[in-house]
């Protein structure tokens, strides 16, 4: 009993009213073997039995259903003691998820409107925005489509922005037909997509796009090489320069391997803070203005200027639902 987590009972929940494993990992966004393990670690530690499964039919056991509504129960009542605990002290808490980038000074900026608890499970972007939706986070920084945030009924400000470049092996490595030397043209790429789409679903998403609209090779891999001394490798074995993901924008590169600038188009990868569409707690609504307004120093500056952050540059690419991709960008291209 000792190791029953708040999250299993969640999972629980969620099987129990769709009595499909594979349609309550999509709603609670995680991998399939994942839900099924923590549903029968959940077991173990309760010592019964919950769900009778075959490979074709999933439904409660007499104790599963006898346990199901003191389960939504427990999790009622944990959610009423966060919030009344925030209340007593003084500052209601705000829970942040993110991806794998925040502000510098995320803390500074919230610091006088909220108590900002930086939620330690890092996930990708799609599961983030889930967990906003489901309460499970109150914000987070994450990439989005607009047809994310109406399915979530999520509202959504421009907080930061990457632009990708190219890896390529040597300083001369691949084309360069760019009007600078170190310049690759963006039908002149290679974009990796991985099988593992639970974890890589929106950079595959990008990606696809990326190369229809360019001309991009796509090369799909098995092996988490999007990042990683995994990817390094995967660029030694290319002939053309391969786009880095958000996710490797700052890692160190091997010493026989060159960033080459990415023009016609220059890809950018937007980062949005979301939140609950109807949100009225005031902690939740002034720390999202503190973490969007104010001007800092760097790319990622915490505004919602697209056009100092370079997303709406003439040459800039963002995919189609980005919801801060402009008018003007929808009509550009082909680049190829």
């Amino acid at each position: 009993m000792a190791g029953m987590e708040l999250r299993q009972l969640r999972y629980f929940v969620a099987v129990a009213e769709e009595l499909n494993f594979g349609r309550a990992a999509r709603r609670l966004l995680i991998a399939g073997p994942s839900l099924s393990q923590q549903i029968k670690a959940l077991e173990r530690d309760l010592g019964v039995r919950l769900f009778d499964r075959d490979r074709r039919t999933v439904a409660l056991t007499a104790t599963g259903a006898a346990l199901l509504p003191h389960s939504r129960d427990l999790l009622e009542r944990a959610d009423d003691l966060r919030r009344r605990a925030a209340r007593m002290s003084g500052s209601e808490a705000v829970r942040l998820g993110y991806v794998n980038w925040l502000p510098p000074d995320v803390t500074a900026r919230t610091s006088a409107v909220a108590q900002l608890h930086v939620d330690a499970w890092i996930a990708p972007s799609h599961t983030q925005a889930a967990r906003v939706a489901d309460g499970s986070l109150d914000l987070a920084v994450c990439w989005v489509r607009a047809e994310d945030l109406e399915r979530h009924a999520l509202e959504a400000r421009l907080i930061g922005a990457d632009r990708l470049y190219a890896v390529a092996v040597g300083r001369d490595a691949g084309p360069a037909n760019g009007p600078d030397p170190g310049d690759v043209r963006a039908r002149d790429t290679v974009v990796l997509l991985d099988d593992d789409t639970t974890s890589w679903s929106s950079w595959n998403l990008y990606a696809e796009q990326f190369a229809r609209d360019t001309g991009a090779r796509t090369v799909r891999i098995g092996d988490g090489g999007i990042t990683g001394p995994a990817f390094f490798d995967h660029v030694r074995r290319s002939r053309r320069p391969v786009i880095n993901s958000p996710k490797g924008q700052t890692s160190p590169l091997p010493p026989d391997l060159v960033r080459r600038r990415v023009v016609a188009p220059a890809p950018y990868w937007t980062w949005s803070l979301v939140w609950r569409r109807g949100e009225v707690r005031a902690a939740v609504l002034a720390a999202a203005d503190a973490l969007t307004s104010g001007a800092n120093s760097g790319a990622k500056d915490g505004t919602n200027d697209g056009d100092r952050l370079g997303v709406h540059a003439p040459d800039a690419w963002l995919p189609e639902g980005d919801p801060h991709r402009s008018t003007a960008q929808g009509k550009m291209g082909p680049w190829s």
